[in-house]
């Protein structure tokens, strides 16, 4: 095993995919010489050549209209949009064909599209750079959203995406791309798309997360526990289809929960969360489910995003309201 992080573990597992099947097919803005703007393709146009990695013109419509023609002949295509605020310029193939391909054609043909893109903020992205647009695509069925929180978990969930017959939206935080490192095996490995990760086990209050909020419920987590208050964390990793059993495991032990996302409150998918739960587990919880994010703004100016992302401290307290009421 060799320490990566995030942005190595992606370029990993793309190259490990790209060796495996000659069908799978990377293509996007800068992508190829560049090796993309984060670097997440580095190298992998010289390896393997530009017919199997390659640059498109600045049109998503068009780079995810050829993942589309791509994917129905047989072929694994991994397209990149650059920013995921951007998806908004080819939300009709995203929507309207990908999710909806193998329903129309009564299962004969399919769109095995993983498509790539970073989002979030937190690294002081221009205007339309840091969007968390993750809720409005979750919405959709059809559509696998996916969202690792860690560099093992980022290559083990690439290779399951690349790998599924279902459109995959794999989004990754920038934050996170040049964070943490840890071990990450050679070679091939998968990681369940519908699994849960419970990364911190506790009995006190449940809190769910994803992306990079996970860390920040992590370090809320030991804040709490050096008050006495003994909290589990789970990193939900997809976010479309939902692991409820997961969920209802822990919210059976605890009784209380708190959702975590960066994404504004009438953003990102806490509500519904936060719905799946008071339906389905209603007689389990003992006090009300809440949540912490982002305010209902527009994403702010990089001077003002410290301020405007929820961090450990909210949840911590936020923890702490909701032990003391009930």
């Amino acid at each position: 095993m060799a320490n990566k992080n995030m942005v190595e573990a992606i370029t990993d597992a793309l190259d490990v995919m790209l060796e495996q099947d000659n069908k799978t097919l990377i293509f996007g803005e800068d992508v190829g010489k560049n090796g993309g703007v984060f670097r997440a393709t580095d190298g992998l146009q010289a390896k393997h050549g530009d017919q199997r990695v390659f640059d498109t013109p600045l049109a998503e419509s068009g780079i995810l209209g050829l993942a589309i023609g791509l994917g129905v002949e047989g072929f694994r295509p991994i397209p990149e949009i650059q920013f995921f605020g951007f998806v908004t310029e080819a939300i009709d193939s995203l929507t309207n064909q990908m999710a909806r391909m193998r329903y129309r054609t009564a299962g004969q043909l399919h769109c095995p599209i993983t498509l790539r893109s970073p989002f979030g903020g937190g690294v002081g992205t221009p205007e339309i750079h840091s969007d968390s647009y993750e809720g409005m695509i979750a919405q959709m069925p059809g559509i696998r959203v996916v969202v690792p929180s860690n560099p093992y978990d980022a290559k083990g969930l690439l290779i399951s995406s690349i790998k599924s017959n279902d459109p995959v939206v794999f989004l990754e935080h920038l934050k996170l791309y040049r964070g943490e490192k840890m071990e990450v095996p050679e070679g091939v490995y998968e990681v369940p798309l519908d699994k849960s990760n419970v990364v911190r086990e506790g009995n006190d209050i449940t809190l769910i997360a994803y992306g990079a909020m996970v860390n920040e419920a992590k370090k809320a987590a030991e804040t709490l526990a050096a008050e006495g208050i003994d909290a589990e964390v789970i990193d939900l990793r997809i976010i479309a289809p939902l692991d409820i059993e997961t969920l209802r495991e822990s919210v059976a032990k605890t009784g209380k929960v708190i959702v975590i996302q960066e994404a504004q409150r009438q953003a990102g998918i806490a509500s519904h969360v936060m719905s799946e739960l008071s339906e389905r587990l209603f007689l389990e919880l003992e006090a009300p489910v809440t949540r912490v994010t982002a305010p209902d703004t527009t994403y702010p100016l990089p001077q003002a995003e410290s301020i405007w992302l929820p961090n450990a401290e909210d949840i911590a307290q936020t923890a702490r309201n909701l032990t003391e009421n009930y």
